[in-house]
């Protein structure tokens, strides 16, 4: 028999644990992207401890959303005839939806951003190239389960699938049959995807959530096509899908998006953290003991700082003590503001019009 053979290996026991190749393939991936934001991230300004404690949060945040979206689009296991609600609970087996992890992730990842003073959209526009690597490789997880694969096929990269798999489609085939390794075409298409997304984002500097936006488009586009070569149970809306109708959505979305922030944001390059955050981390590595601070979080004041206010912009400043001495080689900022309060002329009082 040509073709693709599927492995007979999905896990092995540690003590009274199985560990599954599965799972192997989806935490393998997400070591990955965790490795390969890092990278990006500090290169835009943002530290290791940024990427960690946004981590820790969105993976779990990820597999749960990838879980629900799962059960959501195809309930037929868990709840219809003969199905079983407790399996839904058995993720070791697949079945994580992009759509969900990547819906409650970025939901997750927002919330948690924003406490800690990291700019979102340079987060994500960060980590969207390991977004997309770690599912190239979590796809592996469905070779091993022999789950998801195409339609039959004569093509000589066709994959093998055991008849007695309970995933085999079709009795009446014949079985030698050979399926389309959809798994495969997808962790191609998403490897080619990351190399895409980086090139493109210094390229054409890409900034402002661009790079995720563009994301979003090419792993779409790619999963139309895919999606239609399966043969699993789905739920199916005017003759297509469900995963089929929600690429093409977010498809759309993502490219208004983008050609939204290109319009408003243009090219240039995105920094790490919020204003906020910037001058806590200025005052508090000023100080003669900075160790005696904790890191930032949002509406953290170090001591020495306090918010002026321009307008509608707001910005934390060291204070200067008034017996400090600035040398007229130092004007900057605070020589600019005190020459503009100079030259402001003074109010009249009531006795009469200003003599000068």
């Amino acid at each position: 028999m040509n073709g693709i053979p599927s492995p007979t290996w999905s896990g092995f026991s540690l003590g009274p644990l199985t560990i599954h190749a599965y799972a192997l393939c989806i935490l393998t991936g997400i070591v990955v992207a965790l490795w390969l934001t890092n990278k990006r991230w500090i290169a835009r300004g943002g530290t290791s401890d940024d990427l960690w404690n946004i981590a820790v949060w969105t993976v779990p945040a990820g597999i749960i959303g990838g879980r629900l979206y799962h059960i959501f689009s195809t309930p037929a296991p868990y709840f219809g005839p003969g199905g079983d609600p407790i399996a839904a609970l058995y993720i070791w087996n697949g079945g994580l939806g992009i759509w969900g992890a990547v819906a409650l992730g970025v939901l997750v990842a927002y919330f948690v951003a924003r406490y800690y003073g990291i700019r979102f959209l340079s987060f994500i526009d960060a980590a969207a190239p390991g977004l997309i690597l770690a599912q190239a490789i979590g796809r592996w997880g469905n070779w091993f389960n022999q789950e998801l694969f195409g339609a039959p096929t004569t093509l000589p990269w066709g994959l093998q699938i055991d008849p007695a798999s309970p995933n085999w489609p079709d009795p009446s085939l014949p079985p030698d049959t050979l399926f389309h390794p959809t798994f495969l075409y997808e962790s191609v298409w998403n490897v080619i995807g990351a190399a895409l997304l980086i090139w493109a984002g210094k390229k054409f500097q890409l900034k402002h959530g661009q790079v995720f936006y563009a994301y979003i488009c090419y792993y779409t586009l790619g999963r139309v096509w895919i999606e239609a070569l399966r043969i699993d149970t789905a739920e199916h809306v005017l003759g297509l899908r469900l995963n089929v109708w929600t690429s093409i959505l977010v498809f759309a979305l993502g490219a208004v998006l983008f050609i939204v922030s290109r319009k408003r944001y243009g090219a240039g390059k995105d920094i790490a953290h919020t204003r906020e955050r910037v001058a806590y981390d200025v005052a508090v590595k000023s100080h003669d003991n900075p160790e005696d601070f904790p890191p930032y979080t949002r509406g953290a004041t170090a001591p020495g700082v306090r918010e002026v206010g321009f307008g509608p912009q707001t910005m934390s400043l060291p204070i200067v003590q008034e017996e400090d001495v600035v040398s007229d080689k130092s004007f900057g900022f605070y020589g600019a503001v005190t020459s503009t309060i100079s030259i402001v002329p003074q109010v009249p009082d009531k006795q009469g019009d200003q003599k000068r």
